[in-house]
This record gives structure tokens, C-alpha cells and sequence, in this order.
């Protein structure tokens, strides 16, 4: 399975990052870079609790962070 993260800007100026991949992965940051930093540590710690627990198995991953404009 691959995970992305995509992100963008709200309106109140915050960005927000998520990972669709894995639902309720999603953070906020003041800027892109500090949103997807929080989302992909999220996401790493989100698939290791679900294999810990046995709720999936572990596979090969691949994170693909898009590069700011």
C-alpha cells in the first residue's frame, strides 16, 4: 500500500495535512512543512499501533511527501 500526504491551506490560515490512506490521520501546522511533518509522524505511529495490536499486517511502506511551491 502507498500512503500520500496531501495538505492545504484553510481559511483561517492554518495549513492542514492528512493521509487519506489511513482515516483520521490529519494535523495541523502554521506552515505546509510543520503540518506534514506532524502528519507523517502521526502515520508512522498510527501503522505501528495497528500492527502491535494485530490489527494489520505489516507491509512494505512508502511515503511520498508532495514538495512545497
Amino acid at each position: 500500500m502507498q500512503f500520500s500526504i496531501e495538505y492545504e491551506q484553510e481559511v483561517d490560515g492554518r495549513w492542514l495535512a492528512e493521509v487519506p490512506q489511513l482515516p483520521g490521520v490529519m494535523c495541523y501546522g502554521a506552515t505546509p512543512d510543520e503540518a506534514m511533518i506532524k502528519t507523517e509522524a502521526l502515520a508512522l505511529r498510527t501503522m505501528a499501533e495497528r500492527i502491535e495490536s494485530l490489527e494489520s499486517r505489516p507491509v512494505p511502506i512508502h511515503l511520498t511527501l508532495p514538495l512545497a511551491a
